[in-house]
């Protein structure tokens, strides 16, 4: 019975297909930068508004909610990310981004290189479904539309706006991701699935002169250079083998000219870990390091350690998982299978968190499947396929966007 729904709410994926193809590219040709998405947010509410759900705009800012009731049964909540990335688009694609925009500080290249113009498209899609299928299913599906992924703020942005006084009491939370596998394959993962994540931004101080004195000086390039250093044995002495943890000083910072010793360096680093507690213990080793190397080096203030675009463990519930899985099997065959680890992170989480609901969150192929195993058998798919932010990172169409589609209809049926 399960099966027959699922096989007559997707016959309709013919009569969506050219809009949501033609809505996709759009999107991508159009990205918004983070807290920007005003324009993919006006089509969203449309859209919404046109297969009747109750629409609410402006959640936590450019977060859009829509709300389809039919009747009683669960409330199943699935959730897209629309924001883009400040990144100059190098795919040769006919709908390609030309966009620019300010980034609050200057103007910047945007595009969709993390895919969630797919993301928007599949949940827009699979809302089209559900609302001319009425007959085969009973509950309320929500669907939310979610601003700043990117800078990690913006699930809470809607969290903080009377998301839990629009959406009421729901059962499950899902959402999904485009990744850079095979096109028309899902991955389930059960436990922890994405890793959490931690921005670091450490200034240090010394004391500036003139380069060609430097016993005048207390120079704080080579007070950040011996942090660089140190900080590479956290991981591979301070982390069991057993545990997992990337710590990455993405950026160094320091002086303007030659021979001017600076007063000053900024180092940027980044933390991915899939445990609480090697994520806390890392994090105080990371303290640790930078205060002991500032005392070593005589630095004249204690260094400054800033917090920022935290992420947090996307931790899937097995039972929710389970059941997403079978769905997907018996719907998908063998294009369904287990999706590893994670090492990217998302914010997704904070709101079945928030909420007090399950949750899981699942991986959709985009690479053309073909390409895919060409890279494989020749041991070249890390430097063939691009990967999500890559400039070059470019989902084909289909059947990316019916798996997408798809996949969020199967998963809200295992409870609607």
């Amino acid at each position: 019975m399960a099966t027959e729904r699922v096989s007559a709410i997707l016959d309709g994926l013919d009569a969506i297909r050219p809009w949501q193809e033609d809505l996709y590219r759009d999107l991508h040709a159009h990205p918004e930068l983070s807290h920007q998405e005003l324009r993919t947010a006006r089509h969203i509410a449309e859209r919404l508004r046109r297969d009747g759900c109750e629409v609410h705009e402006d959640v936590g800012g450019t977060g859009v909610v829509g709300v389809l009731a039919n009747g009683d049964g669960p409330t199943v909540l699935l959730r897209a990310d629309m924001d883009a990335l400040p990144v100059a688009e190098q795919t040769a694609l006919s709908y390609a981004s030309q966009e620019t925009a300010s980034d609050g500080e200057t103007q910047v290249p945007v595009m969709h290189a993390c895919g969630h113009d797919v993301h928007v498209a599949c949940l827009l899609g699979a809302v089209a479904l559900m609302a001319r299928s009425r007959e085969h299913w009973s509950g309320t599906l929500v669907a939310l539309f979610q601003p700043a992924e990117e800078t990690a703020d913006g699930a809470t942005a809607m969290v903080d706006d009377r998301l839990a006084e629009i959406v009421g009491d729901v059962d499950v939370a899902m959402a999904q991701h485009v990744l850079p596998i095979p096109a028309g394959h899902v991955g389930t993962r059960a436990g922890p699935t994405l890793a959490a994540a931690d921005s670091l931004r450490v200034t240090v101080f010394g004391r500036g002169a003139h380069g060609s004195m430097p016993q005048a000086a207390v120079d704080p390039v080579v007070l950040a250079a011996m942090i660089v250093v140190r900080l590479q044995t956290v991981v591979a002495r301070e982390v069991a083998p057993t545990d997992t943890a990337v710590l990455t000083v993405g950026s160094l910072a320091a002086g303007t000219k030659s021979n001017v010793i600076p007063d000053h360096a900024v180092l940027q680093l980044n933390l991915r870990t899939y445990d609480e507690g090697t994520r806390s213990a890392v994090l105080e080793a990371i303290e640790r390091i930078v205060r002991a190397e500032c005392q070593a080096s005589a630095s004249p203030r204690d260094p400054e350690l800033e917090l920022f675009d935290r992420y947090p463990l996307t931790d899937n519930d097995a039972e929710v998982t389970h059941r997403v899985a079978a769905a997907f099997t018996d719907h998908f065959g063998d294009r369904a299978g287990e999706l590893p680890a994670q090492s990217a992170s998302e914010d997704f989480s904070d709101i079945p968190r928030a909420l007090g609901v399950p949750y899981t969150y699942w991986g959709i192929g985009g690479v053309d499947a073909e390409v895919y195993h060409a890279a494989k058998v020749t041991g070249r798919v890390a430097q063939d396929i691009p990967v999500n932010h890559s400039a070059t990172f470019a989902p084909v169409v289909q059947p990316t966007l019916d798996t997408g589609t798809a996949a969020l209809v199967v998963a809200a049926l295992a409870w609607l």
